[in-house]
């Protein structure tokens, strides 16, 4: 099989094999890794291993964050949803609560994906494990959703960033959130091109997100832009299987996400020296503005 280098080759090769995005990516890395069909299946498995236990742990046992921002949110979202009084529905709360929880992993030095960074490496797990909760689909689905999430992480990697200190959040929340919608769209039934149509939707409604880590740390106000890129993928998720299509094609909002982020100044991109990271009550909490 041939190398796919944007969406437009990948949509090609999925029309040619009559093959999902899952199935062209999963093929891509045995030829190009040079792998046996078993160990890339089974480093997929690892993956959604390591993606439930950092999800799944800070609910049961929360931890507080290394900078000392976060940590116990996750827990506070399952009692809210178990009193009965959530109001996003079961599984955006179930979502928005994965991928708050994978955040306090992360801050608090466990084991986490990045996918595609650290800092938005809550997003994918965060929608897909609560759409095989609310769904009741199997491992192996799941776990073929990641293959198409791979994909589109790929091609912004190849196409763009997906570094905060080059294109900003948008460039992480935002390309992880085109990532789980593109692979939701695929989990729930939809086309290789509605999936670009959802993965281009997040891009365009993320345009422009900075990246203003309080502290310089991954904790705030990451993790809650976490929970908003789950939101944003779902969204995207639904109205590509809704039919509704994207007058801007996958490959030419990357090209504007990456335009956009490098026009972004320097305080916006990753170095703490503005947007939330000025906030005087942030100045205070993190003791590390002057």
């Amino acid at each position: 099989m041939r190398e796919f280098k944007n969406a437009k080759e990948l949509l090609a090769l999925c029309s040619e094999k009559d093959l999902p995005i899952s199935e062209i990516m999963r093929q891509r890395e045995i030829i190009i890794g040079e792998m046996q069909e078993q160990e890339v299946n089974a480093r997929m498995t690892h993956v959604l291993e390591i993606m439930k236990e950092a999800a799944f742990s800070p609910i049961k046992h929360p931890v507080k964050s290394m900078g000392g921002l976060i940590g116990g949110e996750s827990k506070k979202l399952f009692l809210h949803q178990a009193s009965g009084k959530g109001i996003c529905g079961k599984l955006l709360e179930k979502a928005i609560t994965y991928a708050m929880a994978t955040l306090e992993t992360n801050a608090s030095m466990g084991l986490i994906v990045a996918s595609p960074t650290a800092g938005s490496a809550g997003i994918v797990p965060g929608l897909l494990l609560a759409l095989q909760e609310v769904y009741n689909y199997s491992d192996k689905y799941v776990q073929k959703a990641l293959f198409n999430a791979g994909a589109i992480g790929y091609l912004a990697m190849r196409n763009a960033t997906v570094a905060g200190a080059v294109g900003g959040c948008q460039a992480e929340t935002g390309v992880a959130a085109a990532m789980a919608a593109s692979a939701a769209t695929e989990l729930l039934g939809g086309t290789p091109l509605q999936c670009t149509h959802a993965a281009s939707t997040v891009l365009m409604n993320m345009l422009g997100l900075v990246c203003d880590p309080v502290g310089g740390l991954v904790e705030y106000p990451c993790q809650n832009r976490n929970a908003a890129g789950v939101a944003n993928a779902l969204v995207a998720a639904e109205m590509a299987l809704a039919g509704i299509t994207q007058l801007i094609p996958l490959d030419e909002m990357i090209t504007i996400m990456y335009t956009v982020g490098k026009k972004l100044p320097a305080e916006l991109r990753e170095t703490a020296l503005g947007g939330c990271a000025t906030a005087p009550s942030a100045c205070e909490a993190c003791h590390i503005c002057s």
